[in-house]
C-alpha cells in the first residue's frame, strides 16, 4: 500500500492525547486505571484506519478497545474517525510497532487479540514478519489472559492456511473457523475498510477464533 504523506498529521494527533497516546509505554500495568474501569481489554494489531476498532467500541461499551497502528498517515485517519464518532470513552489508539507489544502491555493485561487483514509477507524470507508466525504468536500469548483468544481475518488464503498451521503448531485452540466468512455474516460482524472493498469485489473472507491453553 503506498501511503500518501499527511505533514499535518504529527500536529493533529498531538491535539488529542484524549484518543491518541503519544507514550503508550508509559501506561504498561497501568491500562485499567486509564480507562478507569475493569472491563476487558481488547486490541486490535494493525488497526489501519480504524473503522473496525471504532466500530468495535460502539457496539460494546462494556469492552475497552485499544486501537495501534505503525504509520501516522495511516493512524491518523482513524483519530479522525474517532472525533467523528464523539470520541468514544472506551476506545484509545497509539502509534507502534506489533513486536512492541511488550513494552507497553504487562503480562495478562489484555484479553483478546484482533488481526485484521495484515500484510502476508508472501515471500518465504519473510515468513517471521507475517503477525501470525510464532514469535509473535509468543509475544500475545505474554500480554494475553490465560486462555485468551486470537480473532483473525483476511482475504488471503495462504495466509490463513499459514495461519491455521501455525497456530495449531503452537498448541492453540482452533474455535472457530469460516472459509467464507460474508456467506455466513454473523449479525456481529464489524467490516474493517478492506473487507467492505474486497467482499464487494466478490473475494472471500477467511476468519478464525482461537484460544491458548495455558488456561
Amino acid at each position: 500500500m503506498r501511503l500518501r504523506n499527511k505533514p499535518w498529521a504529527r500536529d493533529f494527533m498531538a491535539e488529542h492525547p484524549d484518543v491518541l497516546l503519544a507514550e503508550p509505554e508509559k501506561l504498561n500495568n497501568g491500562w485499567h486505571t486509564l480507562f478507569g474501569n475493569d472491563h476487558p481489554i481488547h486490541i486490535e494489531v494493525g488497526t489501519g484506519m480504524g473503522q473496525f476498532i471504532i466500530g468495535m467500541a460502539l457496539a460494546n461499551p462494556n469492552v475497552n478497545y485499544i486501537g495501534i497502528e505503525h504509520f501516522d498517515n495511516v493512524i491518523v485517519s482513524a483519530l479522525e474517525k474517532a472525533i467523528e464518532a464523539g470520541k468514544p470513552s472506551n476506545l484509545r489508539l497509539f502509534r507502534a510497532n506489533g513486536v512492541d507489544l511488550l513494552k507497553i502491555f504487562h503480562k495478562g493485561e489484555i484479553d483478546r487479540v484482533y488481526l485484521n487483514f495484515s500484510d502476508p509477507w508472501p515471500k518465504t524470507r519473510h515468513e517471521k514478519r507475517r503477525l501470525t508466525h510464532e514469535s509473535f504468536l509468543k509475544l500475545y500469548e505474554t500480554v494475553l489472559v490465560p486462555g485468551g483468544e486470537i480473532h483473525f481475518k483476511t482475504d488471503n488464503r495462504h495466509l490463513f492456511e499459514y495461519s491455521l498451521v501455525s497456530m495449531s503448531a503452537y498448541g492453540m485452540r482452533l474455535k472457530a473457523v469460516s472459509l467464507d466468512l460474508h456467506a455466513e455474516m454473523p449479525e456481529d460482524n464489524i467490516m474493517t475498510e478492506y473487507e467492505e472493498k474486497f467482499s464487494a469485489k466478490g473475494q472471500p473472507i477467511y476468519r478464525l477464533e482461537s484460544q491458548y491453553m495455558n488456561v
